[in-house]
């Protein structure tokens, strides 16, 4: 057989910064695991890391190297918690499913760091919280229902008014701001390879340069075939997130792939750094199109948002989120940025993660709406739970079935527009 093209890591930030990639040769002739995982990001790292620690025989096959994907380009936001507020999801999934999904999403960040700390991953992580921003007054009215839900239930969450988030952000243009604890970011190329080298010292085989052409059950056995051979498992585990394809029937149009852009700025003085983000926390604007920023290990601003619904690179198709930076800071007028890139994240209909069984065996996870650094990394322990037998009432998230979207084939039209619709309403305040 004839090894599969392994496309080079795209460029960005992170592929100059994060710490070396693990080796993860092809697939080499044919192989049996417990557990065959299809996706080398967060969820198919993390859940393999799990389902090894606990003696399970695992195989991650990964079509390039592991974080290729938005795993290894995203924001690295880790951003506790869901879509929807905590009594809504209760609402949605009924208080006993709905409080747990609440207490696994919304600590999904100390899952992180605490994989960080007993793995000692190299990734720039940082616990200094999650900042909601808000500049609306419906914004503003959506942060303290936000934080009233939470104070509620005993979570580290404060309700920031207009000159504390001056002082926190530098910049006037909040009226309000949520700000939970649990949250913080890190370099999410180097995460993803830690957690590779994680799994790996546990026992899982990973394979880099390994796409799964078809998966075919036979006698009770999952044969997947892959270009340099085939493994057989017991049980799958589909974790393709924003690059899911036609592998599994139905699952890519379940999901809707989004572009998230975003720039980085050369480093800048330490004193110029506490001046605009002292906090040095993860933020996101509360508004129709989101859009987020950090401050890194060497003060370089990465912002992102919404972009080209296509791959690019390079500053110049995401000048507006430069541009943008000015608006917060004006004083950063004339520093330079750098690097610009972009990835896929999955959306849903919902706005929920979806977890699928569509067959014996067979488990997908997917759609995490932008919040997958943390939830991704959190659904890890609860697939391998589910995977090694739980009862479905064992993992803290809904199994349900795949729905395709309607019209699916014309999401790169419908996100432009709905983009460019989101944007002109954030322009006027509504």
């Amino acid at each position: 057989m004839t090894a599969a093209a392994r496309l080079p890591l795209p460029a960005s930030l992170y592929a100059e910064t994060a710490r070396p990639a693990i080796e993860s040769p092809p697939l080499d002739g044919d192989t049996r695991v417990s557990v065959a995982i299809v996706g080398g990001g967060f969820t198919g790292l993390s859940a393999a890391l799990h389902l090894a620690e606990k003696g399970a025989d695992v195989a991650v096959l990964e079509a390039h190297e592991p974080g290729w994907g938005a795993s290894g380009r995203n924001g690295g936001q880790v951003n506790p918690g869901l879509k929807s507020d905590p009594d809504q999801v209760e609402a949605d999934f009924g208080p006993e499913l709905g409080r747990r999904m609440v207490a696994m999403s919304w600590d999904a960040p100390n899952v992180v760091f605490d994989l960080v700390r007993r793995h000692q991953i190299v990734c720039e992580a940082s616990q200094a919280g999650t900042l909601r921003a808000a500049y609306t007054p419906s914004a503003v009215a959506g942060l303290r229902t936000s934080h009233e839900q939470g104070q509620r239930r005993g979570m580290p969450v404060e309700l920031l008014d207009e000159a504390a988030m001056e002082r926190t952000t530098g910049t006037r243009r909040y009226r309000a701001g949520f700000l939970d604890r649990n949250g913080g970011h890190v370099n999410p190329l180097g995460y993803a390879r830690g957690l590779a080298q994680a799994a790996q010292q546990a026992g899982a085989r990973i394979h880099g340069g390994t796409p799964v052409a078809a998966m075919r059950r036979d006698g009770g056995v999952w044969h997947l075939r892959t270009p340099t051979g085939t493994v057989r498992a017991e049980r799958v585990i589909l974790a393709t997130n924003g690059y899911t394809d036609d592998l599994w029937p139905g699952l890519r149009r379940s999901v809707v792939p989004v572009y998230s852009g975003i720039v980085a700025s050369e480093p800048l003085p330490e004193a110029v750094a506490r001046d605009i983000f002292p906090r040095r926390a993860s933020l996101y604007e509360v508004g129709n199109i989101t859009v987020y920023y950090r401050l890194d290990a060497q003060n370089r601003v990465l912002m992102g948002g919404r972009c080209r619904q296509s791959d690019a690179s390079g500053v110049a198709p995401f000048q507006f989120l430069a541009d943008y930076t000015l608006q917060l800071w004006p004083q950063l007028r004339g520093v330079r940025f750098t690097h610009g890139w972009n990835g896929q994240v999955a959306m849903t209909a919902d706005h929920y993660p979806h977890i699928h069984e569509p067959a014996e065996g067979v488990i997908a996870c997917l759609g995490y709406n932008g919040r997958g650094v943390a939830m991704a990394t959190a659904m890890g322990p609860q697939l391998a739970r589910r995977v090694l037998g739980g009862a479905p009432a064992a993992i803290d998230m809904p199994i349900t079935t795949i729905k395709e979207m309607p019209f699916h084939a014309f999401w790169k039209t419908g996100v432009a527009a709905r983009v460019a619709y989101g944007r002109l309403r954030d322009r006027l305040g509504l």
